[in-house]
């Protein structure tokens, strides 16, 4: 009996007992000025914060000179043709028939990518993002005209950029036949579909490249990896970029195997359609929606 009664008083006495708040106690000693810093660095970047890093930087572009964003679109013109030449080496080298082939050599079409983004060169598809924030934030004809400017000179510059690179590969012994063959059949791959569907696959490549600038104030280190990323999937799934696909098909013009007339109808034409309805409407009014909704929300 009476052991009982020590078991329902100590029972009762437990019961009693309130549980430890961690929050409260001892258990989570207060962290240093170091520690606070390694939180607030590992913590995950608002949308609003990528939004006015991307704003930012492109108004800086939007202050930029004509020449000064001439030469550097040029620049990135003739860098992207190291797309083509890395998918032709490792297209020529690899095991033509193997399945595992085009999951390898699609990885070549990264190359110009990654030399132009990380050398900070003006790419047109690029700058259907960075230009274009500056435009939703501050709407004026003073802003559309300097985004119509940027847009149109990064463009032709890109372009003839693009056409040396074809031109120099194509007329040139630069390269062995069996590498010029390469080149030949990865540059057809440009051409598949008709006006419609190319339009859909320029709106898909678009979307991925504005969306690739979007990400890449958030990763820190990894923008390498990002980049390769995104643009190995738009290499594998067929997708349609103005630049890296022009310096394809102006091959093809270069070497006589298309006219010129098929160059701007047949891909150039509904490609720029597709890379600006991607860019701008699918991801920066989009995302730009997000970030107002945010603040919105932020000042009631």
């Amino acid at each position: 009996m009476d052991d009982e009664r020590r078991t329902v008083r100590t029972t009762e006495r437990f019961k009693e007992t309130p549980e430890p708040n961690l929050a409260t106690s001892n258990v989570v000693p207060p962290l240093n000025l170091g520690e606070r810093k390694e939180v607030i660095r590992r913590k995950s970047i608002s949308a609003i914060v990528i939004h006015e890093a991307i704003r930012e930087n492109g108004e800086r572009e939007l202050r930029r000179s004509p020449i000064a964003l001439a030469v550097s679109g040029l620049g990135a013109g003739l860098s992207m043709g190291f797309s083509l030449v890395t998918q032709g080496l490792l297209h020529t080298y690899l095991p033509a028939h193997a399945l595992w082939t085009p999951l390898l050599d699609n990885l070549g079409y990264s190359v110009g990518f990654l030399i132009v983004i990380l050398g900070r060169k003006q790419l047109f598809t690029e700058n259907t993002l960075t230009a274009i924030l500056p435009l939703l934030a501050n709407f004026n004809r003073q802003t559309l005209w300097k985004v119509a400017r940027l847009w149109l000179v990064v463009l032709i510059a890109n372009l003839v950029g693009a056409l040396i690179f074809a031109w120099a590969i194509s007329h040139t012994n630069l390269f062995q036949p069996e590498l010029q063959r390469s080149f030949a059949e990865i540059s057809h791959h440009s051409l598949r579909g008709d006006f419609g569907l190319t339009v859909l696959r320029g709106i898909f490549a678009g979307w991925l490249i504005a969306l690739m600038v979007w990400l890449l104030p958030a990763v820190g280190d990894t923008k390498f990896h990002v980049i390769i990323l995104i643009t190995y999937i738009v290499s594998l799934g067929g997708f349609a970029h103005i630049i890296a696909g022009s310096v394809d098909v102006l091959y093809l013009v270069n070497i006589g195997a298309i006219s010129w007339l098929t160059y701007l109808v047949g891909f150039m034409l509904p490609t720029l359609i597709g890379n600006i309805l991607g860019g701008v409407s699918l991801v920066a009014a989009l995302n730009f929606a997000q970030v107002a909704t945010e603040k919105i929300g932020g000042e009631s």
